[in-house]
């Protein structure tokens, strides 16, 4: 018997049918995957577990539905008593700047609270991290929203970061207005890969105001934007944050009407103490590091 084809039916059988299952499951997984999977665990044990409409277990899905529940009600409880037992783990997932730049000091603080820490990251972009979160493969997920997360994906929205461009400091460009105003903009564009939040939020500026710009160079990092700008391969976009802009040669526009980068938390279920620790001192971080742009928003009970 496949072991996952057995999980699907108990959350069958617990929520009363296939649909009502694939909403309350701990990871995603569509319809008709459980469908076809529940048919090949149907298969192989020679018997019928439920009649689909209306949903009802037959005398053999019951059976398997009472076997199979304690091992997979108790799981839960299982992992946690085990963790305690060991050292506690925070698996975290953001973009490299997050991990490399910002995040540091909030693990600094964390282990003060719990010396004993073991840190797990990851790096990604938000559909990834959803999908890890969803899956239980990480604990927290710094992401910079472009799309509503899943319902099932808690969020605690941290700030809201400007756009801005980045020119040489040779460039006869005042403003971005001048950009605007161009029948066709000849300077190459440097940003980040199109996936990212930032760029979608830059397109979808650029479209209101009719403008047809296209990417030259994609940049890894906005480290490397910057570094890219002062060796005067091009004009570029990111965020209105000193420590990413800074540089001698870099003068620094405004992009008036524009949304802002929303940068957000995201995590699944009920957050644990170790989770919650690291929600406030996210939270504390920011308000620290940019008041101007952090979301009033409260820790969720």
């Amino acid at each position: 018997m496949n072991i996952h084809h057995l999980e699907l039916f108990y959350y069958v059988a617990r929520h009363g049918g296939i649909s009502r299952a694939v909403r309350n499951m701990p990871y995603g997984i569509q319809q008709p995957a459980v469908s076809s999977q529940i048919l090949l665990l149907e298969q192989d044990l020679g018997v019928k577990l439920f009649e689909r409409q209306p949903f009802k277990l037959t005398h053999e899905g019951e059976e398997l539905f009472e076997f199979a529940r304690p091992f997979f009600e108790n799981l839960d409880a299982m992992t946690v008593r085990l963790r305690k037992q060991s050292a506690p783990q925070l698996r975290i997932a953001g973009s490299e700047l997050v991990l490399r730049d910002y995040l540091p000091v909030v693990v600094e603080r964390l282990r003060r609270q719990e010396p004993r820490l073991r840190l797990a990251l990851r790096s990604g972009y938000q559909a990834e991290m959803e999908k890890w979160l969803l899956d239980r493969e990480i604990d927290l997920a710094v992401a910079s929203l472009d799309a509503k997360p899943p319902a099932r994906l808690r969020c605690l929205r941290l700030l809201r970061m400007p756009l801005v461009l980045l020119v040489h400091k040779k460039s006869k460009i005042k403003s971005a207005a001048e950009l605007w105003a161009q029948s066709e903009i000849e300077d190459p564009l440097i940003c980040l890969p199109q996936t990212e939040s930032m760029s979608r939020l830059f397109r979808k500026g650029l479209r209101l105001r009719h403008v047809n710009w296209p990417q030259s160079i994609e940049a890894s990092s906005m480290d490397l934007v910057t570094r890219y700008v002062a060796n005067g391969y091009g004009i570029g976009l990111s965020i209105d944050a000193a420590e990413m802009v800074r540089h001698p040669l870099v003068r620094v526009l405004q992009l008036e009407g524009f949304e802002p980068v929303e940068v957000a938390v995201l995590w699944n279920g009920e957050p644990t103490a170790l989770v919650r620790a690291a929600l406030v001192g996210m939270q504390r971080y920011v308000r620290e590091t940019w008041p101007q742009w952090q979301c009033e928003e409260a820790l969720p009970e």
